[in-house]
């Protein structure tokens, strides 16, 4: 099995359409949704139509913060996240809120647990941004031996070795990095449809169960395209403007 993993969509359709299309030139026969479908991006009904027909064949999807946000938007808020989703709850179908709704906030495939953000008490949206929540994180992952994680819109990678310790791991793009199962791992995959560490290629990672190895990669998008979308929904001017800054 070939697992492309995305996280952190955003609404964003060109950046995943990049992505889809980069994962099955690689030979991806299995994909993973890890949250955040919308908010902030222009395209909520275009992206959820994507991914509901590929978990109807199969695709794993769990839930993020901004599809909560999106199902039960704060009323009269001027927070940006918030304007987006009261936004996005009026371009959502019937069909796509059901299916928002029923998204598990984790899912266990064999050796593997995937999650937005951590294990620990998940609805809680916790960012996993060091060794210490990675750890935390790896606590409550049960057996498994593999979680992937979005939210933190940063590629990163920790693991635990002989120590008991969670040390991270700096990955390069385009580079599989071996992730044997003697050890744990676990990886924020990054944002596809909103990078914010300062490059606008979308980001998505490719996991090789077969061999046991994780390439984290990065690939250009349309970006003005997305912006142009986020402009003519009357969404923040800041949300268009970071996709060609990756902020």
């Amino acid at each position: 099995m070939k697992l492309a993993l995305l996280s952190d969509l955003h609404a964003n359709r060109q950046a995943l359409d990049a992505c889809l299309a980069d994962a099955r030139t690689r030979g991806a026969d299995q994909y993973a949704f890890l949250g955040d479908l919308v908010g902030y991006g222009g395209d909520p009904g275009p992206v959820m139509n994507t991914v509901m027909e590929m978990a109807a064949q199969g695709a794993w999807v769990v839930r993020g913060n901004h599809d909560d946000a999106a199902l039960a938007p704060t009323p009269g808020s001027d927070r940006a996240d918030q304007a987006g989703a009261a936004w996005t709850a009026t371009q959502l179908t019937a069909a796509q809120r059901d299916f928002l709704s029923a998204l598990p906030l984790t899912l266990r495939q064999d050796f593997i647990l995937l999650v937005h953000a951590s294990t620990h008490d998940p609805a809680k949206w916790t960012y996993v941004v060091d060794a210490r929540r990675a750890g935390d994180s790896l606590d409550h992952a049960g057996g498994a031996t593999h979680v992937f994680g979005g939210h933190v819109h940063e590629q990163r990678l920790f693991y635990r070795g002989a120590s008991g310790k969670a040390m991270p791991f700096e990955p390069t793009p385009g580079i599989a990095i071996p992730v044997q199962r003697h050890r744990r791992w676990l990886a924020t995959v990054g944002s596809t449809g909103q990078p914010r560490d300062g490059r606008s290629d979308a980001m998505y990672a490719l996991f090789d169960a077969a061999a046991l190895t994780l390439t984290f990669l990065r690939v250009p998008y349309d970006h003005a395209a997305a912006a142009r979308a986020i402009r003519a929904a009357g969404l923040p001017e800041a949300d268009a403007a970071r996709l060609a800054e990756g902020t």
